[in-house]
């Protein structure tokens, strides 16, 4: 096969026992009706018996000779299925607690490259007669938000069918259009257009944003060097809620979701007498829409963000966020995709400057934690017949960024995954109160 595309090859070459580099995902689900006691362990023996396995999740790394240390991707013949695909049970009393506790664990561990780069748990025992699945998948094979469309296509909105594919059989191929493949002439426009893109950004930057620039972002408890083991919880909260306040206050789901974590990081920061004088800065996937030729689609830029911690008012903190994620959209406005991309690259590339040895200790880091909001499937969905009541993002801490913040929507709730280092972020599952409280607060203030 031929050499692996350097974006998948800088997740395998910059992995590091103390920075495994998979995403995650967690997901309960309800049986069906009538299921029996050992439901699972069906489930599971059905998926072993299944043997369908699509090509994506039968690649594992190989490094040829003299690709200068670049990698290639070999197909599995001999894929070990019940190696990849695994039944654990909790222990008593079988709590969420116990739950996130073993997720914790096994998202804490490095993939074996030798084989493909991805294992399914399924999880019984929980005292509520749900059950639970848990898969993490190299990044060099998904990204979060390709992992989470996988998941919708996996799922279904009958709750009646059975018989579905694992999620790891093939699909059938989707057909790309004209518009999923842009021209020469395009591509040459963009890439003509983007020092001027580049310079444009930067001006505004600096006139209007100078707080967010990269590297400007305070110290802070969260930006240190980091270790492998890992810490997750996971919540929800009602859509309509959050939706609620930001009606009220001009402001988007996304927004009143920042306003939450910028909450809950401060009271949190402040129990521990660790909060920075200056607020922190969040770097914030964001679906911007982009003009320029791009027919009005959405490109994904990344921007940076206050999260004001140093205002003690939870409403001004939301007004704070609003107007820094506006000037972050509109730094983008009018460019096409390839130079959104492009662009998106300067706040994150200091994440590579990081693992150089000592480079955390000694420079500013250039934001203070990564926040993303994956929209998710509006309706509820079902997995032979069993509801999935909830789904939660396990991603992925940075050396120099040991907490990580990442949200999806699902079903009229919005779902919270929290991954931290285990050495570094103590006692993280109390973000979830804290998270719990300032929604709570800001309801009180803007509503």
């Amino acid at each position: 096969m031929p050499l692996m595309p350097v974006t998948d090859a800088m997740f395998l070459l910059g992995e590091t026992r103390e920075h495994p580099l998979h995403v995650g995902g967690l997901q309960l689900f309800t049986p069906p009706d009538g299921a029996g006691p050992d439901h699972v362990g069906e489930l599971f023996r059905a998926l072993l018996a299944d043997g369908r396995v699509a090509p994506l999740f039968r690649r594992r790394p190989r490094a040829p000779v003299g690709s200068l240390g670049q990698l290639m991707w070999t197909d599995d013949d001999e894929l070990d299925l019940e190696y990849h695909v695994r039944l654990s049970a909790l222990p008593a009393p079988g709590r969420v607690r116990e739950l996130l506790e073993l997720v914790s664990r096994l998202h804490g561990s490095l993939l074996d490259r030798h084989r493909p780069l991805w294992e399914s748990h399924l999880i019984e025992g929980l005292r509520d007669n749900r059950f639970a699945v848990y898969t993490k998948v190299h990044h060099a094979l998904l990204d979060g938000v390709s992992a989470l469309r996988l998941l919708q296509d996996t799922l279904t909105a009958d709750s009646d069918e059975r018989d579905m594919p694992p999620p790891w059989a093939p699909r059938p191929a989707r057909a790309r259009t004209a518009r999923d493949r842009p021209g020469l002439s395009s591509i040459a426009r963009d890439v003509l257009g983007l020092g001027p893109a580049v310079a444009r950004w930067v001006n505004q930057a600096w006139r209007e944003q100078a707080g967010t620039l990269p590297f400007e972002a305070p110290k802070s408890m969260f930006n240190v060097p980091i270790t492998g083991a890992r810490r997750f919880a996971a919540q929800g909260w009602p859509l309509d809620r959050v939706r609620a306040v930001g009606e009220a206050a001009g402001a988007t789901v996304n927004d009143v979701m920042l306003a939450m974590c910028a909450g809950a990081l401060r009271r949190y920061l402040l129990e521990l007498d660790a909060l920075p004088d200056r607020p922190l800065v969040a770097a914030v996937p964001m679906s911007l829409r982009a003009g320029d030729g791009d027919n009005g689609g959405n490109a994904l830029g990344l921007i940076l963000t206050t999260l004001a911690t140093d205002l003690p008012e939870p409403a001004d903190r939301l007004a704070a966020i609003i107007a820094s994620t506006r000037l972050g959209k509109a730094a983008y406005q009018g460019m096409s995709r390839l130079q959104v991309t492009a662009l998106s690259a300067i706040p994150f590339a200091p994440l590579a400057v990081a693992l150089l040895p000592g480079a955390v200790r000694l420079t500013p880091p250039a934001f203070n934690l990564m926040i993303s909001n994956v929209p998710g499937p509006a309706e509820p969905l079902y997995w032979n017949g069993a509801r999935m009541s909830g789904v939660y993002p396990v991603s992925v801490p940075y050396e120099g960024q040991a907490l990580n913040i990442t949200v999806t929507s699902y079903a009229g709730s919005l779902e919270f995954g929290l991954t931290g280092c285990r050495r570094s972020v103590p006692h993280l599952q109390r973000l979830l109160t804290y998270l719990d409280a300032e929604l709570t607060a800001l309801e009180e203030q803007v509503l």
